[in-house]
Protein backbone atom coordinates (compact mmCIF):
# COMPACT_ATOMS: atom_id res chain seq x y z
CA UNK A 1 0.00 0.00 0.00
CA UNK A 2 1.22 3.19 -0.90
CA UNK A 3 1.84 6.41 1.68
CA UNK A 4 -1.14 7.69 -0.48
CA UNK A 5 -3.43 5.13 0.08
CA UNK A 6 -2.44 4.55 3.77
CA UNK A 7 -3.50 8.34 4.49
CA UNK A 8 -6.93 7.90 2.54
CA UNK A 9 -7.28 4.45 4.87
CA UNK A 10 -6.96 6.73 7.66
CA UNK A 11 -8.53 9.31 6.61
CA UNK A 12 -11.64 7.18 5.65
CA UNK A 13 -11.14 6.01 9.25
CA UNK A 14 -11.20 9.17 10.91
CA UNK A 15 -14.06 10.63 9.09
CA UNK A 16 -16.55 7.52 10.17
CA UNK A 17 -15.21 8.03 13.84
CA UNK A 18 -15.89 12.09 13.56
CA UNK A 19 -19.44 11.26 12.07
CA UNK A 20 -20.60 8.49 14.59
CA UNK A 21 -23.41 9.78 16.60
CA UNK A 22 -23.88 12.83 15.29
CA UNK A 23 -27.62 13.01 11.88
CA UNK A 24 -27.24 14.93 9.41
CA UNK A 25 -23.41 16.51 10.12
CA UNK A 26 -22.01 14.34 7.12
CA UNK A 27 -21.19 17.62 5.28
CA UNK A 28 -19.97 19.68 7.97
CA UNK A 29 -17.70 16.96 9.59
CA UNK A 30 -15.65 16.26 6.27
CA UNK A 31 -15.89 20.51 5.20
CA UNK A 32 -14.21 21.60 8.56
CA UNK A 33 -11.63 18.47 8.38
CA UNK A 34 -11.12 19.62 5.40
CA UNK A 35 -10.56 22.81 6.31
CA UNK A 36 -7.82 21.85 8.70
CA UNK A 37 -5.95 19.88 6.61
CA UNK A 38 -5.04 22.72 4.26
CA UNK A 39 -5.02 24.78 7.35
CA UNK A 40 -8.04 27.30 7.07
CA UNK A 41 -10.66 27.77 9.35
CA UNK A 42 -14.53 27.36 9.10
CA UNK A 43 -17.56 29.16 10.54
CA UNK A 44 -20.39 27.24 11.39
CA UNK A 45 -23.24 29.62 11.16
CA UNK A 46 -26.69 28.34 13.05
CA UNK A 47 -28.67 28.55 16.11
CA UNK A 48 -27.44 27.00 19.66
CA UNK A 49 -28.10 23.01 19.95
CA UNK A 50 -26.98 21.86 16.19
CA UNK A 51 -24.05 20.52 17.34
CA UNK A 52 -21.55 22.88 16.94
CA UNK A 53 -19.51 23.00 19.61
CA UNK A 54 -19.15 19.02 19.55
CA UNK A 55 -17.94 19.20 15.62
CA UNK A 56 -14.89 21.09 16.83
CA UNK A 57 -14.49 18.89 20.12
CA UNK A 58 -14.70 15.98 17.70
CA UNK A 59 -12.57 17.66 15.24
CA UNK A 60 -9.22 17.74 17.28
CA UNK A 61 -9.58 14.66 18.26
CA UNK A 62 -8.38 13.85 14.62
CA UNK A 63 -4.91 14.74 15.56
CA UNK A 64 -2.23 13.73 17.27
CA UNK A 65 -0.76 15.71 20.00
CA UNK A 66 -3.29 18.27 19.54
CA UNK A 67 -4.57 21.16 22.36
CA UNK A 68 -7.70 22.28 22.27
CA UNK A 69 -9.00 25.46 23.21
CA UNK A 70 -12.63 26.57 23.88
CA UNK A 71 -14.39 29.88 24.78
CA UNK A 72 -17.53 31.54 24.38
CA UNK A 73 -17.60 35.11 23.85
CA UNK A 74 -20.15 38.24 24.57
CA UNK A 75 -19.85 41.76 24.01
CA UNK A 76 -18.42 41.81 27.80
CA UNK A 77 -15.55 39.12 26.91
CA UNK A 78 -11.63 40.82 27.35
CA UNK A 79 -8.78 40.10 26.20
CA UNK A 80 -7.58 37.87 29.19
CA UNK A 81 -10.21 35.34 28.54
CA UNK A 82 -8.43 33.97 24.64
CA UNK A 83 -4.77 35.23 25.11
CA UNK A 84 -4.18 34.75 28.66
CA UNK A 85 -3.73 36.88 31.89
CA UNK A 86 -0.99 39.89 32.39
CA UNK A 87 2.56 38.19 33.77
CA UNK A 88 2.81 40.43 37.30
CA UNK A 89 6.66 39.14 37.00
CA UNK A 90 7.00 41.05 33.40
CA UNK A 91 5.13 44.22 34.81
CA UNK A 92 7.39 44.31 37.26
CA UNK A 93 10.26 44.42 35.12
CA UNK A 94 8.07 46.67 32.85
CA UNK A 95 7.16 44.73 29.90
CA UNK A 96 3.59 43.89 29.11
CA UNK A 97 3.30 40.20 28.23
CA UNK A 98 0.55 37.19 29.21
CA UNK A 99 0.94 34.05 30.21
CA UNK A 100 -0.17 31.88 27.24
CA UNK A 101 0.13 28.49 28.37
CA UNK A 102 -3.46 27.01 27.88
CA UNK A 103 -4.72 29.68 25.98
CA UNK A 104 -5.64 30.66 22.59
CA UNK A 105 -2.14 31.40 21.36
CA UNK A 106 -0.93 27.63 22.29
CA UNK A 107 -3.48 25.67 21.11
CA UNK A 108 -3.78 23.41 18.23
CA UNK A 109 -7.71 23.37 17.59
CA UNK A 110 -10.02 26.11 18.74
CA UNK A 111 -13.39 26.77 19.15
CA UNK A 112 -14.62 30.23 19.66
CA UNK A 113 -18.18 30.42 20.18
CA UNK A 114 -20.43 33.64 19.16
CA UNK A 115 -17.05 35.12 17.82
CA UNK A 116 -18.40 38.37 16.35
CA UNK A 117 -19.72 39.38 19.62
CA UNK A 118 -16.33 39.90 20.54
CA UNK A 119 -15.16 43.33 21.09
CA UNK A 120 -12.83 45.08 18.45
CA UNK A 121 -9.78 45.04 20.54
CA UNK A 122 -10.45 41.51 20.38
CA UNK A 123 -11.19 40.68 16.76
CA UNK A 124 -7.90 42.50 15.78
CA UNK A 125 -6.31 40.12 17.81
CA UNK A 126 -7.57 36.87 16.49
CA UNK A 127 -7.11 38.32 12.99
CA UNK A 128 -3.34 38.37 13.07
CA UNK A 129 -3.28 34.80 14.62
CA UNK A 130 -5.77 33.50 12.53
CA UNK A 131 -3.70 34.69 9.42
CA UNK A 132 -0.49 34.42 10.06
CA UNK A 133 -0.02 31.75 13.38
CA UNK A 134 1.66 34.62 15.34
CA UNK A 135 0.38 36.30 18.33
CA UNK A 136 1.74 39.52 19.96
CA UNK A 137 3.02 39.25 23.50
CA UNK A 138 4.60 42.87 24.89
CA UNK A 139 7.17 43.26 22.80
CA UNK A 140 8.03 40.54 20.64
CA UNK A 141 6.12 38.17 18.51
CA UNK A 142 5.40 34.68 18.92
CA UNK A 143 4.57 31.42 16.83
CA UNK A 144 1.35 29.84 17.08
CA UNK A 145 0.54 26.04 16.46
CA UNK A 146 -2.14 26.27 15.44
CA UNK A 147 -3.71 23.93 12.79
CA UNK A 148 -7.67 26.00 12.79
CA UNK A 149 -9.82 27.65 14.15
CA UNK A 150 -13.84 26.67 14.25
CA UNK A 151 -16.18 29.93 14.81
CA UNK A 152 -19.78 29.77 15.39
CA UNK A 153 -22.13 32.20 15.07
CA UNK A 154 -26.08 33.16 14.86
CA UNK A 155 -25.77 35.46 12.22
CA UNK A 156 -23.48 37.06 9.39
CA UNK A 157 -21.84 40.27 10.77
CA UNK A 158 -22.15 43.71 8.94
CA UNK A 159 -19.87 46.24 10.72
CA UNK A 160 -16.46 46.42 9.02
CA UNK A 161 -14.35 45.08 11.62
CA UNK A 162 -16.20 42.26 11.90
CA UNK A 163 -16.69 41.41 8.07
CA UNK A 164 -12.69 41.96 7.88
CA UNK A 165 -12.71 38.80 10.56
CA UNK A 166 -15.77 36.73 8.85
CA UNK A 167 -13.20 36.80 5.46
CA UNK A 168 -10.68 35.23 7.51
CA UNK A 169 -12.88 31.69 7.32
CA UNK A 170 -12.73 30.43 4.54
CA UNK A 171 -15.32 28.00 4.75
CA UNK A 172 -19.00 29.46 6.12
CA UNK A 173 -21.33 26.35 6.72
CA UNK A 174 -24.81 26.67 7.52
CA UNK A 175 -25.78 24.60 10.29
CA UNK A 176 -29.88 23.55 10.61
CA UNK A 177 -31.74 21.31 13.08
CA UNK A 178 -32.23 17.65 12.12
CA UNK A 179 -34.91 16.85 9.68
CA UNK A 180 -38.21 15.34 10.12
CA UNK A 181 -36.76 12.23 8.48
CA UNK A 182 -33.83 12.71 11.26
CA UNK A 183 -35.17 13.47 13.99
CA UNK A 184 -36.61 9.98 15.32
CA UNK A 185 -32.86 8.88 14.56
CA UNK A 186 -32.02 12.05 16.88
CA UNK A 187 -33.88 10.98 19.87
CA UNK A 188 -32.71 7.28 19.92
CA UNK A 189 -29.05 8.17 20.24
CA UNK A 190 -27.42 7.06 23.41
CA UNK A 191 -25.35 10.01 25.26
CA UNK A 192 -22.47 11.49 23.45
CA UNK A 193 -19.20 10.24 24.23
CA UNK A 194 -17.51 12.45 26.70
CA UNK A 195 -14.23 10.92 26.13
CA UNK A 196 -11.47 13.51 25.10
CA UNK A 197 -8.90 11.20 24.14
CA UNK A 198 -7.81 11.41 20.53
CA UNK A 199 -8.82 8.92 17.62
CA UNK A 200 -7.14 5.72 16.64
CA UNK A 201 -4.89 6.77 13.53
CA UNK A 202 -4.87 10.35 14.38
CA UNK A 203 -2.92 12.59 11.89
CA UNK A 204 0.23 13.84 12.77
CA UNK A 205 2.74 16.42 12.44
CA UNK A 206 4.52 14.43 9.57
CA UNK A 207 1.51 13.55 8.10
CA UNK A 208 0.24 16.69 7.31
CA UNK A 209 3.40 17.85 5.81
CA UNK A 210 3.43 15.19 3.59
CA UNK A 211 -0.02 16.12 2.41
CA UNK A 212 0.79 19.49 2.20
CA UNK A 213 3.97 18.91 0.27
CA UNK A 214 1.70 16.54 -2.25
CA UNK A 215 -1.02 19.54 -2.17
CA UNK A 216 1.43 21.60 -3.43
CA UNK A 217 2.20 20.10 -6.64
CA UNK A 218 -1.68 19.13 -7.89
CA UNK A 219 -1.75 20.69 -11.38
CA UNK A 220 -4.46 22.89 -12.29
CA UNK A 221 -5.52 21.98 -15.79
CA UNK A 222 -6.87 25.07 -18.01
CA UNK A 223 -10.41 23.32 -18.15
CA UNK A 224 -10.63 23.68 -14.34
CA UNK A 225 -9.37 27.21 -14.80
CA UNK A 226 -11.35 28.00 -17.27
CA UNK A 227 -14.49 27.31 -15.34
CA UNK A 228 -13.16 29.31 -11.76
CA UNK A 229 -13.08 32.23 -14.50
CA UNK A 230 -15.98 31.78 -15.69
CA UNK A 231 -17.52 31.50 -12.01
CA UNK A 232 -15.84 34.48 -10.98
CA UNK A 233 -17.01 36.74 -13.68
CA UNK A 234 -20.85 35.60 -12.71
CA UNK A 235 -19.52 36.16 -9.38
CA UNK A 236 -19.45 40.00 -10.05
CA UNK A 237 -22.28 39.82 -12.34
CA UNK A 238 -24.47 39.08 -9.34
CA UNK A 239 -22.35 41.36 -6.93
CA UNK A 240 -21.28 38.55 -4.91
CA UNK A 241 -18.01 39.59 -3.81
CA UNK A 242 -15.03 37.43 -3.41
CA UNK A 243 -11.62 38.69 -2.56
CA UNK A 244 -8.55 37.94 -4.97
CA UNK A 245 -6.93 36.18 -1.40
CA UNK A 246 -9.98 34.19 -1.22
CA UNK A 247 -9.94 32.66 -4.56
CA UNK A 248 -5.91 31.60 -4.03
CA UNK A 249 -7.28 30.00 -1.08
CA UNK A 250 -10.12 28.12 -2.42
CA UNK A 251 -7.45 26.67 -5.08
CA UNK A 252 -5.17 25.61 -1.82
CA UNK A 253 -8.30 23.82 -0.41
CA UNK A 254 -8.74 22.15 -3.87
CA UNK A 255 -5.46 20.97 -4.21
CA UNK A 256 -5.68 19.31 -0.67
CA UNK A 257 -8.68 18.15 -1.68
CA UNK A 258 -7.41 16.01 -3.99
CA UNK A 259 -4.14 15.13 -2.90
CA UNK A 260 -5.69 13.31 -0.02
CA UNK A 261 -8.09 11.56 -2.77
CA UNK A 262 -4.62 10.27 -4.49
CA UNK A 263 -4.76 12.89 -7.37
CA UNK A 264 -2.63 14.82 -9.13
CA UNK A 265 -4.48 17.36 -10.57
CA UNK A 266 -7.90 18.75 -10.18
CA UNK A 267 -11.27 17.94 -11.89
CA UNK A 268 -13.65 20.14 -12.63
CA UNK A 269 -15.68 17.80 -9.94
CA UNK A 270 -13.45 19.62 -7.12
CA UNK A 271 -15.35 22.85 -7.85
CA UNK A 272 -18.22 21.27 -5.92
CA UNK A 273 -16.20 22.55 -2.89
CA UNK A 274 -17.00 26.19 -3.66
CA UNK A 275 -20.28 27.04 -2.25
CA UNK A 276 -19.29 27.03 1.01
CA UNK A 277 -15.69 29.23 0.15
CA UNK A 278 -18.06 31.68 -1.56
CA UNK A 279 -21.42 32.42 -0.51
CA UNK A 280 -21.28 34.32 2.61
CA UNK A 281 -24.79 33.11 3.60
CA UNK A 282 -26.72 29.68 2.53
CA UNK A 283 -28.60 32.15 0.16
CA UNK A 284 -25.34 32.90 -1.75
CA UNK A 285 -24.54 29.56 -1.17
CA UNK A 286 -27.54 28.14 -2.89
CA UNK A 287 -27.65 30.45 -6.06
CA UNK A 288 -23.97 28.96 -6.50
CA UNK A 289 -24.85 25.81 -6.21
CA UNK A 290 -27.40 26.21 -8.83
CA UNK A 291 -24.72 27.89 -11.13
CA UNK A 292 -22.41 24.52 -10.88
CA UNK A 293 -25.43 22.16 -11.58
CA UNK A 294 -26.14 23.67 -14.61
CA UNK A 295 -22.50 24.51 -15.64
CA UNK A 296 -20.53 21.33 -14.46
CA UNK A 297 -19.93 18.95 -17.39
CA UNK A 298 -21.79 21.18 -19.79
CA UNK A 299 -20.24 22.53 -23.11
CA UNK A 300 -22.62 25.71 -23.24
CA UNK A 301 -23.42 24.79 -27.27
CA UNK A 302 -25.04 21.64 -26.06
CA UNK A 303 -27.14 23.08 -23.58
CA UNK A 304 -31.03 22.08 -24.32
CA UNK A 305 -32.30 25.61 -24.83
CA UNK A 306 -29.28 26.18 -27.62
CA UNK A 307 -29.83 23.21 -29.21
CA UNK A 308 -33.75 23.62 -29.06
CA UNK A 309 -33.51 27.03 -30.77
CA UNK A 310 -31.31 25.05 -33.30
CA UNK A 311 -33.49 22.20 -34.14
CA UNK A 312 -36.73 24.51 -33.62
CA UNK A 313 -35.25 26.68 -36.96
CA UNK A 314 -35.02 23.90 -38.85
CA UNK A 315 -38.40 22.26 -38.10
CA UNK A 316 -39.79 26.41 -38.94
CA UNK A 317 -38.30 26.60 -42.30
CA UNK A 318 -38.88 23.10 -42.91
CA UNK A 319 -43.12 24.02 -42.41
CA UNK A 320 -42.54 26.97 -44.06
CA UNK A 321 -41.48 24.99 -47.28
CA UNK A 322 -43.99 22.41 -46.97
CA UNK A 323 -46.90 25.14 -46.86
CA UNK A 324 -45.15 27.83 -49.68
CA UNK A 325 -47.26 27.56 -53.05
CA UNK A 326 -46.03 28.31 -56.45
CA UNK A 327 -46.92 29.68 -59.80
CA UNK A 328 -47.25 27.55 -62.69
CA UNK A 329 -46.14 28.75 -65.57
CA UNK A 330 -46.12 27.23 -68.97
CA UNK A 331 -43.40 26.33 -71.87
CA UNK A 332 -43.07 29.93 -73.11
CA UNK A 333 -43.46 31.84 -69.60
CA UNK A 334 -47.06 32.67 -69.15
CA UNK A 335 -49.31 31.90 -66.12
CA UNK A 336 -51.02 28.31 -66.87
CA UNK A 337 -54.70 28.85 -65.40
CA UNK A 338 -57.35 25.88 -65.96
CA UNK A 339 -60.37 26.26 -67.71
CA UNK A 340 -62.32 26.11 -64.08
CA UNK A 341 -60.27 28.73 -63.08
CA UNK A 342 -60.70 31.56 -65.80
CA UNK A 343 -64.64 30.50 -65.60
CA UNK A 344 -64.85 31.32 -61.99
CA UNK A 345 -62.77 34.49 -62.47
CA UNK A 346 -65.29 35.47 -65.93
CA UNK A 347 -68.33 34.89 -62.83
CA UNK A 348 -66.28 37.19 -60.74
CA UNK A 349 -65.99 40.09 -63.12
CA UNK A 350 -69.95 40.00 -63.57
CA UNK A 351 -70.44 40.82 -59.75
CA UNK A 352 -68.35 43.69 -59.73
CA UNK A 353 -65.01 42.71 -59.90
CA UNK A 354 -62.18 44.96 -62.44
CA UNK A 355 -59.63 42.55 -63.83
CA UNK A 356 -58.90 38.55 -63.86
CA UNK A 357 -57.10 37.63 -60.43
CA UNK A 358 -54.48 35.14 -61.30
CA UNK A 359 -54.87 32.32 -58.77
CA UNK A 360 -52.43 29.55 -57.52
CA UNK A 361 -52.91 26.02 -55.67
CA UNK A 362 -50.19 24.72 -56.14
CA UNK A 363 -47.41 23.82 -53.77
CA UNK A 364 -43.89 24.77 -54.58
CA UNK A 365 -41.51 21.77 -55.76
CA UNK A 366 -37.81 21.88 -54.64
CA UNK A 367 -34.45 20.60 -56.73
CA UNK A 368 -31.97 17.94 -55.34
CA UNK A 369 -29.58 20.13 -54.69
CA UNK A 370 -31.85 22.44 -52.77
CA UNK A 371 -33.13 19.63 -50.80
CA UNK A 372 -29.26 18.13 -50.85
CA UNK A 373 -28.27 21.58 -49.23
CA UNK A 374 -31.05 20.98 -46.21
CA UNK A 375 -30.01 17.62 -45.48
CA UNK A 376 -26.65 18.16 -45.36
CA UNK A 377 -27.56 20.92 -42.73
CA UNK A 378 -28.75 18.18 -40.79
CA UNK A 379 -26.73 15.55 -41.47
CA UNK A 380 -23.78 18.32 -39.43
CA UNK A 381 -26.16 18.86 -37.17
CA UNK A 382 -26.87 14.94 -36.29
CA UNK A 383 -23.50 14.49 -35.75
CA UNK A 384 -22.81 17.34 -33.68
CA UNK A 385 -25.79 15.75 -31.04
CA UNK A 386 -24.01 11.98 -31.66
CA UNK A 387 -20.60 14.10 -30.58
CA UNK A 388 -22.30 15.68 -27.56
CA UNK A 389 -24.30 12.74 -26.51
CA UNK A 390 -20.64 10.54 -26.43
CA UNK A 391 -18.86 13.04 -24.70
CA UNK A 392 -21.76 14.13 -22.44
CA UNK A 393 -21.70 9.67 -21.84
CA UNK A 394 -17.72 9.90 -20.64
CA UNK A 395 -18.44 13.33 -18.72
CA UNK A 396 -21.35 10.93 -16.63
CA UNK A 397 -18.62 7.92 -16.29
CA UNK A 398 -15.97 10.29 -15.16
CA UNK A 399 -18.21 11.72 -12.90
CA UNK A 400 -19.26 8.24 -11.34
CA UNK A 401 -15.75 7.99 -10.81
CA UNK A 402 -15.33 11.17 -9.20
CA UNK A 403 -18.32 9.99 -6.74
CA UNK A 404 -16.73 6.77 -5.61
CA UNK A 405 -13.05 8.01 -4.97
CA UNK A 406 -13.93 11.38 -3.59
CA UNK A 407 -13.52 11.52 0.63
CA UNK A 408 -15.07 15.10 0.38
CA UNK A 409 -18.63 14.33 -2.09
CA UNK A 410 -21.45 17.02 -1.49
CA UNK A 411 -23.93 14.43 -1.84
CA UNK A 412 -26.92 16.87 -2.60
CA UNK A 413 -24.69 18.81 -4.90
CA UNK A 414 -23.95 16.10 -7.08
CA UNK A 415 -27.28 14.40 -6.67
CA UNK A 416 -28.61 17.49 -8.44
CA UNK A 417 -25.39 18.08 -11.12
CA UNK A 418 -26.36 13.83 -11.80
CA UNK A 419 -29.87 14.87 -12.79
CA UNK A 420 -29.16 17.92 -14.96
CA UNK A 421 -26.64 15.29 -16.81
CA UNK A 422 -29.22 12.82 -16.70
CA UNK A 423 -31.99 15.43 -18.39
CA UNK A 424 -29.58 16.70 -20.65
CA UNK A 425 -28.65 13.16 -21.97
CA UNK A 426 -32.61 12.34 -22.58
CA UNK A 427 -32.59 16.19 -24.00
CA UNK A 428 -30.15 15.02 -26.46
CA UNK A 429 -32.02 11.63 -27.37
CA UNK A 430 -35.30 14.01 -27.84
CA UNK A 431 -33.13 16.64 -30.22
CA UNK A 432 -32.12 13.92 -32.08
CA UNK A 433 -35.10 12.28 -32.79
CA UNK A 434 -37.01 15.42 -33.82
CA UNK A 435 -33.77 16.44 -36.32
CA UNK A 436 -34.11 12.76 -37.90
CA UNK A 437 -37.86 13.67 -38.73
CA UNK A 438 -36.68 17.15 -39.76
CA UNK A 439 -34.52 15.50 -42.15
CA UNK A 440 -37.20 13.04 -43.40
CA UNK A 441 -39.43 16.09 -44.03
CA UNK A 442 -36.84 17.05 -46.30
CA UNK A 443 -36.29 14.73 -47.99
CA UNK A 444 -40.59 14.38 -49.11
CA UNK A 445 -40.83 17.51 -50.58
CA UNK A 446 -42.14 17.68 -54.14
CA UNK A 447 -39.45 17.79 -56.32
CA UNK A 448 -39.47 19.24 -59.68
CA UNK A 449 -38.45 16.90 -62.88
CA UNK A 450 -35.71 18.83 -63.25
CA UNK A 451 -32.75 20.32 -61.03
CA UNK A 452 -31.91 23.98 -61.51
CA UNK A 453 -28.64 23.74 -59.37
CA UNK A 454 -29.46 26.43 -56.91
CA UNK A 455 -28.30 25.76 -53.42
CA UNK A 456 -30.77 28.04 -50.71
CA UNK A 457 -28.96 30.23 -48.28
CA UNK A 458 -28.35 28.23 -45.13
CA UNK A 459 -30.82 28.38 -42.13
CA UNK A 460 -30.53 30.68 -40.23
CA UNK A 461 -29.68 29.47 -36.99
CA UNK A 462 -26.93 29.56 -33.88
CA UNK A 463 -23.56 28.44 -34.59
CA UNK A 464 -22.99 25.43 -32.47
CA UNK A 465 -19.15 25.79 -31.17
CA UNK A 466 -18.04 27.51 -28.08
Amino acid sequence: MTASEQLRHRLESLLARLEDGLIERRREVRLILLAALAGEHSLLLGPPGTAKSELARRLHRAFAEARYFERLLTRFSVPEELFGPLSIRALEDDRYERHTAGFLPEASIAFIDEVFKANSAILNALLTLLNEREFDNGAGRIHCPLISAIGASNEVPDDEVAAAFFDRFLLRIPVSPVSGEGFRALLALPPLDADATVFDGALGATEREALRRRADHVALPAAVADRMVELRDWLIAHDIAVSDRRWVKVAGLMRTAAASDGRDALSPWDLMLLPACLGSDGAEQQRVCDWLTTRLGVREASTPPRLERVVAAFEGQLLAERNADDLDYDEDGRLRMTDAQIAGEVNDMKGGSQALRMTYTRKRRYGDTHIGARTGQLDDLLARIGGYRDELAEVRHDFARYRDASLWLDRPLAVAIDANLATIATALDDFAVRTRGCRAGFEALPRLPDDPGIAPEPVACEPLQE
